[in-house]
């Protein structure tokens, strides 16, 4: 199995749940088409990740696990801040309200040995909402100050020493938010094989 990803947390995420894989990153463009919606771009991204690593590095029947995580606040895709100065922004715009986390998922499997044809995909995204406090300016510029939030979409990561203690709740499925909504994945894989 290869999983098209070297984010540590779903690295770690497929290692819990009892998968051994390589780890091959996609290398494609991640550009969002005009007008194309986040839950759509995330899909396509997932997908052209599997597409891109089964068809350059899987053998015969192995299967491809690629995904996609975006942060959605009023339907704009929230990215990594920039620096500080922009994860506070970002921390600001979150305060006190709902938003959104999709990730787009990809399991292929690449053809048998001698078959045509593109790899057999199952493909879907799933979105958790997830609600903050409200947060005042010391914890705002505390947690931008500890480096934490910097190479995360949305400037938090939920398994993060601070940024578990922003949130207030959530609605769908924890993993989603760490970047692998894992259960889901397993299935999917499951099944897979099974066909």
């Amino acid at each position: 199995m290869i999983l098209a990803s070297q984010s540590p947390r779903r690295i770690e995420l497929m290692d819990e749940a009892g998968f051994t894989c390589r780890v091959i990153p996609a290398d494609i463009d991640e550009t969002p088409h005009e007008g194309e919606q986040p839950l759509d771009l995330v899909g396509r991204l997932a997908k052209d990740k599997a597409l891109c690593v089964a068809s350059e590095h899987a053998r015969a029947g192995e299967i491809v696990v690629a995904a996609d995580t975006i942060v959605t606040i009023d339907g704009s895709i929230m990215g990594k801040p920039a620096d500080a100065e922009d994860a506070k922004r970002m921390l600001r715009q979150l305060s006190g309200r709902t938003h959104q986390v999709a990730t787009g998922v990809c399991v292929a499997r690449a053809n048998a040995a001698g078959d045509a044809g593109e790899p057999v995909l199952q493909n879907f995204v799933e979105v958790t909402d997830v609600t903050f406090y409200a947060l005042d300016e010391d914890t705002i510029e505390a947690y931008a100050q500890s480096g934490e939030p910097l190479d995360k979409a949305g400037a938090y990561g939920i398994q993060g020493k601070g940024g578990r203690m922003l949130v207030e709740k959530i609605d769908g499925d924890f993993y989603n938010v760490v970047g692998l909504p894992i259960a889901r994945v397993a299935r999917t894989i499951r099944d897979m094989q099974q066909d």
